[in-house]
């Protein structure tokens, strides 16, 4: 493994424990990902001895005023040089309470840190002493795992998984990410102990989470949380989803697999994570609006404004964001089955006119989503919507070169609005306002301000205001 610590920190590092008279080990990670030929510029070295002494004495070495951050609670200093940032500890051994999956630490050889690690690939580490420099030690077999893509924990796995049931989530991000399969015992181990979720906080659960969904193909891991019984704890909409209901041999699709089909489809677009969480979300309401009516089947009217509806909340009991990026997801939640009633041949260029000005930015996005929304098996059918969705971007395109309105705020403001008349705020503002931009979405009225000034005096006359000459 020599040839994979070239770089010169790890010399440094080597000097520094060989000037303590300690042994220290590249672990985790970064040995893992080198091994898979990914990137990674964090290093996680463990020192057999105090890990913070020894990064205070690489920092010397290296000079330059380089600084440490020490966090003596959890025994731990991290420094940057160049392009890496290395965290160094020393070598623990960890004993857990029930209620709660924060260990009880103890000084302990490199055995008891790799006993402690959550995966055999995770345990790999490397020598930075000076007899063994570069030499790779592997207890539990992790170079075999790795060449097999097979994930499995160094102990048993109920115990790891229940000492720290986090590692659950973690195994399905890594299994997601890597394209690993999770040992037999180990998801058996799982789905035995998915109750243990409950004691982890949700920050941390969202955190593997997000990192699953921003995986080449998340689906992989969304049907593994759906499995193993995570799923229905940690994220119920999702998994309520789940499922086929038949009445007069009528069914409609599982909208939980279609959902992370989407997800899919989505992912070989964007990187956006918003977007992506708009996929999961946009029919998050079927379940809530569905129906069976005589001559039509199945339906699920109004699950978009639902879905809308039920984003705050998602987020909130997730602990995402309750930002900009959840108004987002909302709003491509709402709007994501508009673009498909424009693709009628006599569509009238109000309804594209509305659709950007609701959109506004986030219109590509929003096309984006509805792609993606595309999951039948049947090719000719995938091609005819595809071609549609064409269609209403051509006529978006041709709207929005004509009139502007990606972003568009209406010309007269309700400060103005309140000047001319000599007004306060009240409701008869805002139906100025309201019948300006509803008259200008029409094409009843210029998007310009000469055109909308006139159109408010005359409004304003209605409702029996005076306007104010300047």
């Amino acid at each position: 493994m020599r040839k994979h610590i070239q770089h010169p920190i790890f010399n440094i590092i080597a000097e520094a424990a060989n000037e303590m008279q300690i042994d220290a080990y590249v672990i985790g990670g970064f040995v893992r990902d080198i091994i898979l030929n990914r990137p990674c510029k964090d290093i996680d070295v463990v020192a057999i001895g105090s890990g913070i002494d020894l990064a205070q004495k690489v920092a010397k070495l290296i000079g330059h005023h380089t600084n440490v951050t020490v966090f003596k609670n959890f025994g731990t200093a991290m420094l940057k040089y160049k392009d890496y940032e290395i965290e160094f500890v020393g070598a623990r051994k960890e004993s857990y309470d029930r209620g709660s999956r924060k260990p009880v630490v103890e000084n302990g050889t490199l055995e008891d840190d790799q006993n402690r690690r959550d995966f055999t690939i995770n345990a790999l580490a490397i020598s930075l002493n000076k007899a063994t420099f570069g030499e790779i030690l592997d207890p539990f077999k992790g170079l075999k795992d790795i060449e097999n893509k097979i994930l499995k924990t160094p102990l048993d796995p109920a115990i790891t998984y229940s000492d720290d049931p986090l590692r659950m989530m973690r195994a399905i991000r890594f299994a997601t990410q890597l394209n690993f399969t999770i040992d037999k015992d180990s998801l058996k181990a799982i789905t035995e102990n998915k109750g243990r979720i409950l004691i982890v906080s949700k920050e941390r659960i969202s955190d593997e989470l997000n990192k699953i969904i921003l995986s080449p193909t998340p689906s992989v891991g969304f049907r593994l949380l759906s499995e193993t019984g995570l799923l229905a704890i940690i994220f119920t909409e999702l998994n309520h989803l789940k499922g086929v209901d038949v009445i007069n041999g009528k069914g409609h699709k599982d909208n939980f697999f279609h959902t992370i089909e989407v997800l899919d489809n989505i992912c070989a677009k964007t990187d956006n994570l918003w977007l992506r969480w708009a996929a999961i979300l946009h029919d998050i309401a079927k379940p809530a609006t569905k129906r069976f009516e005589k001559g039509h089947g199945w339906t699920f009217h109004g699950h978009e404004d639902k879905g809308a509806q039920m984003v705050p909340k998602i987020f909130k009991n997730l602990k995402l964001p309750l930002d900009a990026k959840m108004k987002y997801v909302q709003k491509l939640v709402l709007l994501h089955l508009r673009p498909i009633a424009l693709i009628k041949e006599i569509v009238s260029d109000s309804a594209v006119r509305r659709l950007l000005f609701e959109a506004g930015e986030d219109i590509d996005d929003l096309m984006i989503l509805c792609s993606a929304d595309i999951t039948s098996k049947n090719p000719e059918k995938v091609k005819r919507y595809l071609n549609n969705y064409e269609i209403v971007r051509s006529k978006l395109k041709e709207v929005e070169e004509k009139d502007k309105l990606r972003n568009w705020q209406p010309p007269i403001s309700g400060e103005l609005i309140m000047e001319t008349f000599k007004i306060k705020p009240c409701r008869e503002v805002g139906q100025i306002k309201d019948a300006i931009r509803e008259a200008i979405l029409d094409g009843e009225l210029e998007n310009n301000y000469k055109s909308a000034y006139h159109f408010m005096l005359a409004k304003g006359k209605e409702l029996n205001l005076v306007a104010i000459e300047k």
